[in-house]
């Protein structure tokens, strides 16, 4: 077999479509990861009073609507949306979050808002993927409930004696079970002393009590259809842009580990770590210098032999006990290089050795104590050089 044969059958990929594959392979991994993410923020709800709901209590069909008569809408899915200064309808479901509400009320203070208030209870429609079936209408209590957090205000008692309601000159039908509030000068009546849209007097603030003139189900009806324009056009004449609010709805506002990961301020920290996992796996292709020996796992000579001996000792705890010993053994090789009469051990020894320096009287003894008494690896070292300088001192003056 040829030498280019042989290669190729050991290499059947090229470089370059290894590293082709590879970025490919990361750049799916990258994809995958941002559509997981962020999925959940766009799918749309099945059913339910929501701006994206084709269930007959949502309000898709208001967003095509204002869409196909030239007014742009704008779905507001952060906080920081809601500080534009543009009419923004609230759609109010019965499983909102009250805690969102609030802070809508917070943050849009001064600002065009209108707030649809509930009125059915619904269960989605098997077999049909977005729609929903009316149950019964929700209990006052409830409906209160939310009117509560806006106005102190309650749903009036009664029903409606009119049969038809004039919205910006445009007569409707009214719907079932009419839901309205007492109020001296409505927005728009319901008969006198009632209405269906009224305005809170120190905020620029509407309520809609009853959503079966805009939602879904009402735009079925070609006068109620053109009647939801009309109502809109008298909130935000100046502006026909109109935004939709889904925060209410927990769209857009639930946050994890993988959103922090890929979104300001931690989005920088992310780069920095793909950017030095690059310069790393970069760094690896290649080889500088040649490959570094693997060394023994026991060294040899007598430097290797006392390090791992001390180690040994160090590790059994037995450091504190070596002073007198090592005491003891440079007593017995001092009496040995400076000829030491023979049977002389202990104190006599050590008179005999101190006998030995001119110099200073007691001088051995000194520092054989000072070892014997030594119990930490610092004072043992110290007495240990003493020791060792007394003797040679005093074997270069025999000398």
């Amino acid at each position: 077999m040829s030498a280019p044969a042989a290669e190729a059958a050991e290499a059947p990929f090229s470089r370059r479509t290894l590293f082709w594959g590879i970025f490919a392979s990361l750049l799916a991994a990258a994809g995958f990861f941002l559509l997981s993410t962020y999925a959940p923020d766009f799918r749309q709800p099945e059913g339910g009073a929501t701006p994206l709901s084709k269930g007959g209590t949502g309000y898709a069909g208001l967003v095509e609507w204002l869409k196909l008569t030239g007014g742009p809408e704008l779905m507001v899915r952060t906080e920081g949306d809601l500080s534009r200064n543009l009419l923004l309808i609230v759609t109010i479901a019965p499983g909102s979050d009250p805690a969102a509400l609030e802070r809508i009320i917070k943050l849009r203070s001064g600002m065009n808002t209108l707030f649809v208030l509930p009125k059915w209870q619904t269960m989605p429609l098997f077999g049909h993927e977005g729609w929903e079936m009316k149950v019964e209408r929700l209990p006052d209590t409830v409906v209160n409930d939310w009117l509560g957090r806006i106005a102190k205000a309650k749903l009036g008692q009664g029903k409606s004696t009119v049969a038809q309601i004039d919205i910006d000159g445009h007569m409707v039908a009214v719907p079932d079970e009419l839901q309205w509030v007492a109020d001296d000068q409505p927005v728009i009546a319901a008969g006198s002393g009632k209405a269906i849209l009224t305005k809170l007097d120190n905020k620029p603030f509407y309520i809609l009590t009853d959503p079966d003139f805009i939602n879904n189900a009402a735009l079925q009806d070609e006068q109620k259809a053109v009647a939801a324009l009309s109502l809109i056009a008298m909130l935000e004449s100046r502006r026909p842009a109109v935004m939709f609010d889904l925060t209410l709805h927990g769209i857009g506002q639930k946050y994890d580990l993988a959103k922090l990961l890929v979104e300001p301020p931690f989005l920088a920290l992310t780069l920095s770590v793909l950017t030095a996992a690059a310069l790393a796996f970069l760094h690896g292709l290649g080889r500088f210098g040649p490959p570094r020996a693997e060394g023994r796992a026991i060294a040899f000579g007598k430097r290797a032999l006392v390090d791992t001996t001390a180690t040994l000792l160090k590790r059994a705890g037995r450091l504190q006990e070596l002073g007198d010993r090592y005491a003891s053994l440079m007593r017995a090789r001092a009496a040995a290089l400076l000829g030491a009469p023979h049977g002389l051990q202990g104190e006599a020894l050590d008179h005999w050795l101190d006998s030995r320096d001119k110099d200073e009287a007691g001088g051995f003894s000194a520092r054989f104590n000072a070892a014997n008494d030594s119990r930490t690896l610092a004072a043992m070292h110290e007495a240990a050089e003493k020791l060792h300088d007394w003797t040679a001192r005093r074997l270069g003056e025999r000398r």
